[in-house]
């Protein structure tokens, strides 16, 4: 399967927002981006082109642009040439340049698109980044649900049926907001960010057993849903095993990984009865106290242990007293 997308798919959705404008190559439309990385050929266009990453995006602004401009038509063409000798995936000018003859000839003969944008170097750039970030970052889907619950994207993850969705609509019955069920993509943003959006099929439904699918969206209003949220914590349900231990303190935080990005888990056995919606907005709630400095398992167990300090000194201080 063929990774990145085509010169020809990057006009149709981002000539607006990039304020791109074809001008020469046409026919190279087909041409293929691998990656969001953006080069800028100026040591190339003076030969050296030992280290000159030609697949990606080329962006040619006043600093390239003055230089050749500076060149005769001869050593201009040459130039042009050496970059052309490569099979570019595409060529931008910025600023509103208006390409050369030169530079248009090439584009035809080599079948590669030269594209125009009014913005600065800078900011396109930065918009360039900026849209096409979730097409290039490392994503992956999973069988999960996300909500989120008091600002906290909840990934919860389990065995088919253990009841993820009713835990989720029971969550959005209560004021939360659905992000997304059943299959949940993820995307790993810059910074070790893990974005969670809906399947485009699924959409904001939830399959409830019993009952079929429901339509979140129209049952409970837009205030019940997000087209995205970050996720922070995943809950993974399992079934109740007597045989096993599960945590009881929770002194040490357990961390899972996803896309190579840590975060924490924690694991909440299911058996009749128990109340997990509440429980997720405790795991919720917990999960903001301690990105706010307090960690109340750890603040409990500092204090039980100043508490035996203390008995134990007033103990001594006690036998001493006898003595």
């Amino acid at each position: 399967m063929d990774q990145g997308i085509t010169i020809r798919k990057l006009l149709e959705e981002y000539d607006s927002r990039l304020a791109l404008e074809l001008v020469a190559g046409k026919k190279g439309l087909d041409r293929r981006l691998p990656n969001h990385e953006i080069h800028r050929p100026g040591l190339a266009l003076t030969g050296f082109v030992e280290l000159y990453t030609y697949d990606r995006l080329q962006v040619l602004g006043n600093t390239e642009l003055l230089y050749l401009s500076h060149l005769s038509d001869k050593e201009r063409r040459v130039a042009l040439q050496t970059l052309y000798q490569f099979d570019l995936p595409c060529v931008i000018l910025t600023s509103g340049s208006v390409p050369s003859k030169i530079f248009r000839e090439l584009s035809e003969e080599r079948d590669i698109p030269l594209l125009v944008t009014r913005f600065s170097t800078t900011k396109f750039v930065h918009l360039f980044s900026y849209y096409l970030d979730d097409l290039f970052a490392p994503q992956t889907t999973v069988h999960a649900c996300l909500v989120d619950v008091y600002g906290v994207g909840l990934l919860f993850t389990g065995r088919s049926g253990i009841g993820k969705s009713e835990i989720a609509l029971d969550l959005v019955e209560r004021g939360h907001r659905l992000v997304a069920d059943d299959a949940v993509t993820i995307i790993r943003r810059a910074r070790g960010v893990l974005m969670g959006i809906a399947n485009e099929v699924v959409g904001h439904h939830l399959e409830i057993r019993g009952v079929g699918i429901v339509d979140v969206r129209r049952m409970f209003g837009i205030r019940a849903i997000r087209q995205r949220k970050g996720i922070e914590v995943e809950v993974q349900l399992v079934d109740w095993d007597k045989t096993k231990k599960y945590e009881r303190v929770g002194l040490e935080d357990q961390v899972t990984s996803i896309l190579d990005v840590e975060i924490p888990v924690v694991t909440v056995p299911i058996y009749p009865g128990k109340n997990i919606t509440v429980i997720s907005e405790v795991i919720a709630l917990n999960h903001l106290l301690k990105t706010h400095g307090l960690h109340p398992a750890q603040a409990f167990n500092k204090r039980l242990i100043q508490l035996m300090k203390e008995k134990r000194a007033t103990g001594k201080a006690e036998e001493g007293d006898v003595g």
